[in-house]
């Protein structure tokens, strides 16, 4: 078999590099041709040399038009073999959602940051001055009873709210600002509408005396909660809350029967859904503030998961439950 049938019969790469080998390597056959001119007569060695350069051309040729084909021929197989056959992949195929309790606190991120309020956090083990003191609840005050709050030995505690975050900031900044605080927070409770962890999201506003009112306050939680929930009714009613002064909690018209009353309503067509007021002065003093106004909101992130969502029990939004998650693709 000739030189050339020889490259043209190589079925791969490795048969082809043991034919160039012997063709061109130190003890190959052109090597050895040409070592024959020592032997040759001089009027022959011309017509000698020029037959072994042109047939050493032609062989290079034919090895290296072999090799491309070859190299192809490996590189096809090789994306054949990790071809992806996308025939194999379905839109029905489940995919992953964000959570209904993620998703509501980053739409309530996004309403607050657009009205310039920064966000902020803060620590979850927190000690009894900025979860309780600063706030101005005393020490009789149930919400520091061991049934509310998870204590530890070293007199820290799970925090109970966001609102030593608010405490933090205002020690570490200097008025005016607006700032608003989503996070976890823990007390000792579990039911229908309560877990023992649970997310809030605190708002605070502090200015110079008399430049924050409550009618500020009142405009921008309207403003939020109809832009939140669509076309509901707002209303402030009158309560108490250690850290605020004047306080009101609020409501909105019930999201389920549209204020006509219902089950869930218990038939007053209204439903709770945030507590807020204007900063208690005992808190100013305990962060150093001194002629200063402001205002002060907090809201239970799952609550408005739920009633944005319709759900009725708060546990199966930890639970993994799968036929209530996939709903949020």
């Amino acid at each position: 078999m000739s030189w050339q049938e020889q490259i043209g019969a190589a079925c791969d790469l490795d048969a082809l590099e043991s034919i160039r080998v012997e063709l061109f390597g130190k003890k190959g056959y052109f090597p050895a041709q040409f070592a024959k001119m020592k032997s040759i007569p001089n009027e022959e060695k011309k017509a000698f040399a020029d037959g072994l350069n042109k047939e050493k051309a032609e062989l290079e040729a034919a090895f290296e038009a072999k090799k491309t084909a070859l190299e192809g021929a490996a590189l096809a197989a090789e994306i054949d073999k990790e071809r992806v056959d996308l025939s194999l992949f379905s839109h029905l195929e489940p995919a992953g959602a964000i959570h209904p309790i993620s998703h509501t606190m980053n739409e309530m991120i996004e309403y607050f940051t657009s009205m310039n309020f920064s966000l902020q956090t803060g620590p979850l083990v927190e000690d009894d001055f900025h979860n309780f003191e600063a706030l101005n609840l005393p020490q009789h005050h149930p919400a520091r009873e061991m049934q509310d709050t998870f204590y530890f030995k070293d007199e820290k505690l799970m925090r109970t709210h966001t609102s030593p975050v608010q405490i933090r900031y205002m020690k570490a900044m200097k008025p005016p600002f607006r700032m608003i605080a989503p996070g976890a927070v823990f007390r000792r409770d579990y039911d229908m509408t309560h877990t023992p962890m649970f997310h809030q999201i605190e708002g605070l506003v502090v200015d110079e005396a008399h430049k924050v009112s409550f009618a500020n306050l009142k405009y921008i939680l309207e403003h939020f909660l109809t832009h939140f929930f669509g076309d509901v009714k707002v209303r402030f009613r009158p309560s108490f809350f250690p850290f605020t002064e004047p306080s009101s909690e609020v409501d909105i018209s019930c999201v389920f029967c549209g204020g006509d009353g219902c089950r869930v309503c218990k038939q007053t067509g209204w439903i709770e859904v945030l507590g807020c007021g204007m900063v208690d002065p005992n808190v100013f003093k305990a962060v150093g503030y001194e002629n200063v106004s402001g205002y002060a909101f907090g809201m239970g992130i799952e609550r408005f998961a739920m009633l944005k969502h319709r759900i009725s029990d708060l546990r199966a939004m930890y639970e993994g439950d799968l036929d209530l998650l996939e709903q949020f693709k």
